[in-house]
């Protein structure tokens, strides 16, 4: 299975090993990628994992109608090897009771106790 972050890599060789704890992700853009991919394989334990504790919620219910569809990012600023914080621009394809829609964000990063954690977004 390809992966659904579209990094063009399979699954079990990108984001699935961030899935199951056997690696932390690199950067930010990384750990977007891998957000994306907990999204569409339906993982909330590791989205509710890879998220900050100051803005996590106490749980996350996803929905089994939406089928996330693809990721663009758009655009990135810091969130690299030697980077504290960093955000990333993304545009999310998905499709929920037959309408396809796109969700339009800029999350931010941080790294709490070495690792890349999702901390908040602005939606546009």
């Amino acid at each position: 299975m390809t992966c659904p972050c579209g990094s063009g890599r399979s699954y079990a060789r990108c984001c699935r090993p961030l899935h199951r704890g056997e690696a932390d992700a690199p950067t930010a853009e990384t750990l977007m990628r891998s957000r994306f991919s907990a999204f569409a394989v339906g993982d909330a334990g590791y989205l509710l994992h890879s998220w900050d504790e100051r803005t996590r919620p106490a749980r996350l219910d996803l929905d089994p109608g939406q089928r996330w569809l693809r990721l663009e990012i758009v655009d990135t600023d810091r969130g690299g090897l030697l980077d504290n914080t960093g955000t990333v621009e993304f545009r999310a394809y998905h499709r929920s009771g037959g309408q396809t829609a796109v969700l339009a964000e800029r999350s931010r990063f941080v790294r709490a106790d070495g690792r890349w954690v999702y901390l908040d977004a602005e939606q546009d």
